[in-house]
Formats: structure tokens, sequence, C-alpha cells
């Protein structure tokens, strides 16, 4: 499987999405995720090397959407931030001795990319400003106490 770096992405730019108007740091960003801003730093230069964050350095800085939140999808996100597919083999081929071991790549290869065209799918039709706007209700019906 892979990393969390999808799920980190998603949640760095819903909140850009929710505060257009204000560059997020990446402190604050990382405040959010729980984890440290250098993970986030990270994350935010591949985000901007595929075009979906600028950033700006400085004491006044931060990160900003790069085009709006409905024309950035899950799928720009996915490949933004994930090298691998989602579902991978072994690292290292299986023991060809194995009757199982012999055979199981083939199997799984034919199911991995069933299993990933049906998510792709779902990815191209979900947007951040969707996940924002379900955040959004969210909040309306649970709103956050202090």
């Amino acid at each position: 499987m892979s990393s969390s770096r999808f799920a980190v992405a998603v949640h760095v730019l819903a909140l850009q999405a929710l505060s257009p108007e204000v560059p997020l740091t990446s402190a604050y960003l990382a405040g959010s995720v729980s984890t440290n801003p250098v993970v986030v730093r990270r994350l935010l230069a591949l985000l901007a090397e595929a075009g979906l964050v600028t950033t700006t350095p400085g004491p006044h800085g931060g990160a900003r959407l790069a085009r709006p939140a409905a024309g950035i999808t899950l799928a720009d996100v996915l490949a933004a931030v994930e090298e691998d597919g989602l579902l991978t083999l072994h690292k290292s081929p299986p023991n060809p001795k194995c009757p199982v071991g012999r055979n199981i790549e083939g199997v799984l290869s034919g199911l991995f990319v069933e299993a990933e065209r049906a998510l792709s799918k779902t990815l191209e039709r979900t947007t951040i400003d969707d996940v924002a706007k379900a955040i959004s209700k969210c909040l309306k019906t649970n709103p956050l106490k202090s």
C-alpha cells in the first residue's frame, strides 16, 4: 500500500480551499495535520511542481491554491504525490519454485489494474472543492468546540 501522502495532500489543499484569501504557512498546515512542518514543506514542493499550489517564502509567505479548487481533482493530487500505484507487488520476485509464487504476480497484476481503474474514475470526478464543501457541511452540523 502507499504512504499517507495522498491523504495529507488532500487535507492541506482542503485547508487552502477553505481559506483562499490567506497564504497558509507550513507550520499552520502541519498543526492541522498533526505532523512536522518539514513533511508539509516536502509535500507542498510536490504539489507546486504539479502546478496545484504556489508558495511564497518569507515571514508573510505561505501556500495557496494555484487554480480554483473546483479545477483540482483528487486524481491530480494522487498523480502529484504518489510515485507508484496504490497497489504494488512485492519489491523482490517471489520464489518461482512455489506454485503460488510462480503465479501470484500475474493474478494480482490484473486485479490491481481493475481496482485502480475503478478508483481512478472516482478520483477524476471528485475535486478539492467537493472535499471543502463536505467539510463545510460537517462544520455546520458539528461545529468545533473551543
